[in-house]
């Protein structure tokens, strides 16, 4: 009995053995016209074998290219398409930048931080006020997420205007959100509890199901 490991590495499994078997015998067939019109029926059958590959775009082509990496790039015949290099698919992905900015309230996170910033720019008004109540509204949910304590109005306000450097005119004597109004909210949005199982409601039984009697 043979079994796969001790089978020769198939270079893309999601074909199976038998694909690559046939790229493998494709490569050695010596007429070019008969290696040419096995690898077009190959393709076909790779396109039959994975049909989500239909919605991915140049679909045939991306096939064309698995038949030459199947071949080691040993294959030649008259593709529609260019014949790819081995260095495109050797070679290593760029790293990806990864952003260095400092957060001085990690609890609060980088999103509290450009929502100050486009207060600090907007007018003095109405709509400004509005903004900063809740952004530290705001920023006392995210406190409390962290802490899971109650937290003073006058901590939040002081965190918002070291984050402003200062730039705000606050008034710390305004009310923010209270913490049990927090709870409640997330008790409400994360379990779905009604108002009727915090009054000690009891669900209904659902009644057995009878079968019926021919």
């Amino acid at each position: 009995m043979r079994y796969n490991t001790s089978r020769p590495k198939m270079i893309i499994p999601e074909y199976g053995r038998h694909i690559q078997d046939l790229v493998n015998h494709a490569t050695q067939i010596e007429n070019k016209e008969e290696r040419n019109e096995m690898v077009r029926a190959i393709v076909d059958v790779m396109g039959q074998l994975n049909p989500h590959l239909r919605d991915v775009s140049d679909f045939t082509h991306k096939l064309w290219d698995h038949v030459y990496i199947m071949s080691d790039f040993k294959l030649d015949v008259d593709s529609p398409y260019p014949k790819p290099e081995p260095e495109h698919f050797q070679s290593k992905p760029r790293k990806m930048p990864y952003p260095e900015d400092n957060i001085r309230f990690k609890h609060y996170g980088k999103g509290v931080e450009k929502l100050v910033s486009k207060a600090v720019e907007m007018e003095e008004g109405e709509e400004k006020e509005a903004l900063i109540l809740s952004i530290a509204n705001l920023m006392k949910k995210h406190y409390l997420s962290w802490s899971r304590n109650t937290v003073d109005d006058k901590i939040i306000w002081l965190d918002l205007n070291k984050i402003a450097r200062g730039k705000l005119k606050l008034d710390e004597n305004t009310s923010l959100i209270s913490t049990k109004e927090i709870a409640l909210r997330a008790d409400v949005n994360g379990n779905g509890s009604s108002s009727n199982n915090k009054k000690g409601g009891k669900k209904k039984k659902r009644k057995p199901f009878k079968k019926k009697k021919y």
